[in-house]
């Protein structure tokens, strides 16, 4: 017994002796870092210089580390201490020094090792001096009785818009224009004024002469009247002079009042009209529509009718993993007839896992890949269901890049590796796509490849996409019809032709056509969808995990779950592929987004910790569609046996004959059915 107690103790000062090398080096390491803190001006490079001293001040030869806490906004190189400032705001640098283990040799060095001593340096990035102030969009006459809300744009001398500041408004004369505390301009009589618009010792000013209103009468007119929530309607209201004659250039302002069904009880009237008329209508009821023209108004009633898409979920399979993290999926019908899924692992050993689902209610394993990596974050099929491309992160060689399998025949000759690529992608591989015997992949974060695979034994290179703006980086690529939309981050959306959009792009001649940018610069993931009525839409994903709903901190494989936050947001580009509007957004206000699908005017969407999600995209789109009675289902894959016991985060998720196939990081496949609800 006495020997036990002895080796116990014994077992207990080793696991404890490089916790207090570590506490004891930590007093005697000392790190100063010049400049302290930092102003440089957007676009401006300096280097960090690091001197480490042990106790007795002498200087010694450590390395020092540099990171980022906002890599898009300044950059730092780890090794060499050179920042560059990115975009405007005041920002955090750490240095570190990395604790030594007791043989005398660096402890790992990522971001959450272990420090003998740490620094941190503040950045300040002043937001460049103002060129220039701009009204747009002014109309061509001003009348007595209405009100204008003008767009003033901010240039600033490096050709930027400045969103961080806002113009003052003065009029000259407030008896005939005033200016409300809310930056509109109301005509309060006839006249002439001028208005200024300032900001930091910048001003422009115009004329205004305000006319007589003409306005006798307003005609309103919509486009349908039997519609249920969610729909959208186009009210157009025209105003009338005392002849009947329409006054075209008459601003005409929108608004309604609503007595929905359960006003009664405590719920809210809830909707939204844009100042173009056009109407959305969240709850059924009845909803009152007004249009006026100065002193002039009309108005229209109509009813509204419940959505009605509600389904029921029922959970037909699962394959289970449990032991480690699973990343994303893809189903198929392999050319042997049977259905297959493929899932990766994330933060493991570099698995990917082939599920044989053809009986959906009996989900087995069919096959296993092994490959050299921590995260097999990607995993896509060829459109004819032969080839699979398995992506890879952090190989102990880094040099990642992606792996091609041969999964023809997996029943009989398992998923042999035909090949792999990693020419120049030594930075990792986060996510692929395979389109048209070309595989799309992204390469350092920065940028994607097109590498054919028309012989997959033999991938090559023929053409690259890469942003030129400071400080881009790249998350993920989807291709649909010849039109491959990657999301960019702080970027945002990037459309680009490789060979179907009409404007000379190919697989070897990445052209881009479209973007666009949001101000969170959370952008994740994008999914390019063309509608019923031919409208081209790119449904563009959040990532976020901010802080107040992770107050315990967070960490992905043991302790609570993760809570995430951002929104599916829907913009609308033009048959160009130009003129970009976020037009609606897709928004659980407990959840973030992840990965996501469309087919036949359904949105899927993996919502980490709020599950799966399955939405109504059907018609024009306003809004947002979760409050509009859109959403189909949900099913939040709980599992007490799961990685995480109980702690949904869902991954990813596709339709495939008749079932929907998730994915989640803490429970491994499943597939449900949607089900009608039975009549009460």
């Amino acid at each position: 017994m006495k020997d036990r107690i002895l080796l116990l103790v014994l077992v207990l000062l080793m696991a404890a002796a490089p916790l207090v090398a570590q506490q004891q080096e930590q007093a005697t390491i000392q790190l100063t870092i010049e400049p302290a803190e930092l102003t440089l001006a957007l676009g401006e490079k300096t280097t960090l210089t690091a001197t480490v001293r042990d106790a007795a001040g002498n200087i010694v030869d450590r390395p020092v580390l540099f990171f980022s806490q906002a890599r898009r906004a300044v950059s730092v190189n780890a090794s060499t201490g050179e920042v560059e400032a990115l975009r405007p705001g005041n920002y955090l640098l750490t240095a570190r020094v990395p604790a030594e283990s007791t043989e005398g040799t660096s402890m790992p060095l990522g971001r959450g090792a272990s420090a003998a001593a740490e620094v941190q340096i503040t950045v300040s990035i002043p937001f460049p001096a103002i060129d220039s102030i701009n009204f747009i969009g002014l109309p061509a006459n001003y009348y007595h009785s209405t009100t204008v809300r003008p767009e003033i744009v901010i240039q600033d001398v490096n050709g930027g818009t400045r969103t961080d500041i806002n113009a003052e408004l003065a009029s000259s004369d407030s008896s005939v224009i005033e200016v409300t505390e809310f930056g509109l301009l109301r005509m309060v009589d006839e006249g002439a004024a001028t208005i200024s618009a300032s900001a930091e010792g910048v001003t422009e000013i115009i004329d205004v002469r305000v006319m007589n209103n003409p306005v006798e009468s307003v005609r309103l007119t919509v486009n349908n009247t039997e519609v249920r929530t969610g729909d959208v309607l186009q009210f157009n209201a025209t105003a009338l002079d005392g002849r009947g004659s329409e006054l075209a250039d008459m601003p005409i302002e929108y608004s309604f009042r609503a007595r929905t069904v359960d006003h009664a009880n405590g719920s809210a009237s809830s909707g939204m009209i844009t100042e173009d008329g056009r109407f959305v209508a969240d709850l059924p009821g009845e909803y009152t529509i007004i249009a006026s023209a100065g002193n002039q108004v009309a108005i229209q009633t109509i009813w509204v009718e419940p959505r009605n898409v509600k389904k029921l979920v029922e959970v037909v399979g699962q394959g289970r993993v449990s032991d480690r993290k699973t990343s994303d999926l893809w189903v198929w019908e392999g050319p042997n007839g049977r259905d297959y899924a493929v899932t990766g692992t994330w933060g493991a050993e570099g698995h990917a896992y082939f599920w044989d689902v053809t009986d959906p209610t009996n989900i087995y394993m069919a096959a296993t890949v092994r490959i050299d990596a921590r995260t097999v974050n990607d995993v896509k099929v060829s459109e004819d269901g032969s080839i699979c491309i398995i992506s890879r992160e952090g190989a102990s060689n880094r040099r990642n890049g992606f792996v091609i399998l041969d999964c023809s025949d997996i029943e009989n000759k398992g998923v042999p590796i035909l090949a792999r690529y990693d020419d120049e992608m030594t930075g990792g591989v986060h996510n692929v796509y395979i389109y048209d015997e070309h595989v799309y992949a992204l390469s350092s974060g920065q940028r994607y490849d097109v590498i054919n695979i028309e012989d997959p034994t033999n991938p090559h290179r023929v053409g690259r996409f890469e942003l030129e703006t400071p400080g881009h980086s790249i998350h993920d690529v989807w291709v649909e019809n010849g039109v491959a939309v990657s999301s960019n981050w702080t970027d945002g959306i990037v459309v680009v032709d490789v060979g179907g959009a009409g404007k000379g792009g190919s697989p070897q001649n990445p052209v881009q056509v479209g973007q666009y940018t949001y101000p969170s610069g959370w952008n994740h993931a994008g999914f390019p969808y063309w509608n019923a009525d031919g409208k081209f839409y790119v449904f563009a994903g959040d990532e976020h995990f901010p802080a107040d709903r992770n107050p315990q901190g967070i960490d992905r494989f043991s302790g609570p779950a993760v809570n995430a936050a951002g929104w599916i947001h829907v913009i609308e580009f033009d048959e160009n592929y130009e003129n970009p509007k976020e037009i609606a957004r897709y928004q659980v206000p407990e959840g973030g987004t992840h990965n996501f699908w469309i087919e036949d005017d359904v949105l899927y969407i993996g919502y980490y910790n709020q599950g799966l999600r399955v939405v109504d995209i059907s018609g024009e789109l306003l809004g947002n569609l979760y409050t509009q009675g859109r959403e189909i289902a949900y099913f939040v894959p709980d599992d007490p046996e799961g990685f995480k016991a109980n702690a949904a985060r869902t991954w990813g998720t596709m339709p495939f004959k008749g079932l929907v196939w998730v994915a989640d990081n803490n429970s491994g496949l499943w597939a449900i059915r949607l089900v009608d609800p039975e009549e009460e």
